[in-house]
């Protein structure tokens, strides 16, 4: 299975991709963790908010791929522990689609991307800043992966 994150935001710091590419590259074939940056609006003082996040929520929608079951990040979303993640992913790998995972810019995602979306998910109640979500997400993809293979990462 493959899970694609489309996340809004490029160029981003060092600590960023190291962090991120750690976990992703720690899983195997079956589960593989793929990065697609979409470009952010571009924002100035007086940026119209709306405007920007549909300009990027246009990008994100056209990025998602047929067959994929998309899943919003969104702090409004259903937060998961650890093992009902790794329940998700068992379903996941059973439902034979490739996952779809969405992480919008500053702004949030638009609501036409909030409507595409199957499910919302919240990694947490704060506000996380955008570039950290790409390291906890991989993060915690890692963890319920090897929850399922029964690694003793996860104890």
């Amino acid at each position: 299975m493959r899970i694609r994150l489309l996340a809004v935001g490029q160029k981003m710091p060092d600590w960023v991709t190291t962090g991120y590419l750690d976990y992703a590259k720690r899983l195997t074939d079956d589960v593989r963790l793929e990065l697609v940056e979409i470009p952010a609006a571009k924002r100035t003082k007086n940026s119209d908010v709306d405007k920007m996040k549909a300009q990027e929520g246009e990008a994100l929608l056209a990025a998602i791929h047929v067959n994929e079951r998309v899943i919003a990040l969104e702090v409004g979303g259903k937060e998961h522990s650890t093992e009902a993640l790794s329940q998700h992913m068992t379903d996941w790998l059973q439902g034979g689609k490739n996952i779809c995972l969405l992480v919008g810019g500053p702004d949030g995602l638009s609501k036409d991307v909030l409507k595409r979306a199957e499910s919302l998910w919240s990694l947490s109640p704060l506000t996380l800043p955008h570039p950290l979500v790409r390291i906890v997400l991989a993060e915690q993809l890692y963890r319920a992966w090897t929850l399922l293979k029964g690694h003793p990462y996860h104890r």
